[in-house]
């Protein structure tokens, strides 16, 4: 894929598969493709070559609103707009009051909303600029959760967020998003560390491609090396290993990786 027809392509000789349900993590440094490939997914831009298969299905067979409509994507600044919390969730009046709130209480929203006097039909200013960018992605979370999407891709979702709330949206994720397969862009290793799979692209080419503990128990390996560029982030790994990284694993890795 390229922006313009005499510029180089930003993506190429991509050859991947994410397994339905799985979770991925996407690393690069800046310029590395990363929001290129999710331009692709949501066919802002369209391939130059190849083709992008969701369920056996060439998305280019579909509709845009078809395609968007079964994708959820939480950016880097939420997007809300003027109106209540009901119509930022279901704009087209789809759910019922029960549903819109189940999905407020898994994004860990229900308080927040419950406790202003308006309820669901509580005020969103401009932009959401009545609630804090935490917030603002927690009610992009519940508009994925009502949706019940099944694709869901975060480019760059917790970037501007203070790391207390960035861990709760993990945890949201983690738990709330179990049956999706879910594309997380991510500057902040911490947020894809217990990802199934990390997928490390650089100069629009995918460089490595397996499970974190696989990676980082190649000191060579360029997501290694990341993992070394945020050595700040050592204490927080401990917390968020999972399944085949096991606390000690993590612990004495991360010995390895900072000695």
């Amino acid at each position: 894929m390229r922006y313009r027809p005499e510029l180089e392509p930003v993506l190429k000789h991509l050859n991947l598969h994410i397994d339905p349900g799985e979770k991925v993590g996407v690393v690069g440094r800046t310029g590395a493709g990363k929001s290129s490939l999710v331009l692709c997914l949501m066919r802002i831009i369209e391939l130059e070559s190849g083709r992008i298969v969701i369920d056996g299905v060439d998305i280019k067979q579909l509709g845009l609103e078809d395609l968007r409509s079964h994708i959820a994507i939480i950016p880097q600044e939420p997007l809300l707009f003027s109106g209540m919390v009901r119509s930022n969730l279901d704009p087209f009046s789809e759910y019922s009051d029960e549903s819109i709130w189940s999905a407020l209480d898994r994004a860990s929203m229900r308080t927040v909303i419950s406790e202003a006097p308006a309820g669901l039909d509580t005020p969103v200013e401009e932009h959401g600029s009545n609630y804090s960018v935490g917030q603002r992605q927690l009610l992009c979370i519940a508009r994925a959760l009502l949706r019940k999407s099944k694709v869901i891709l975060m480019d760059e979702a917790t970037a501007s967020i203070d790391l207390e709330t960035d861990m709760q949206i993990q945890q949201t994720i983690r738990t709330q998003f179990i049956d999706s397969t879910v594309i997380t862009i991510a500057h902040r290793i911490h947020t894809i560390i217990d990802s199934d799979r990390v997928l490390v692209l650089e100069m629009g080419e995918v460089k490595e491609y397996d499970k974190p503990s696989t990676l980082l128990a190649n000191p060579t390996s360029l997501f290694s090396q990341l993992v070394k560029s945020q050595r700040k982030w050592n204490g927080l790994f401990v917390l968020i290993m999972k399944n085949e990284m096991s606390c000690h694993f993590g612990l004495r890795m991360m010995d390895i990786l900072f000695d």
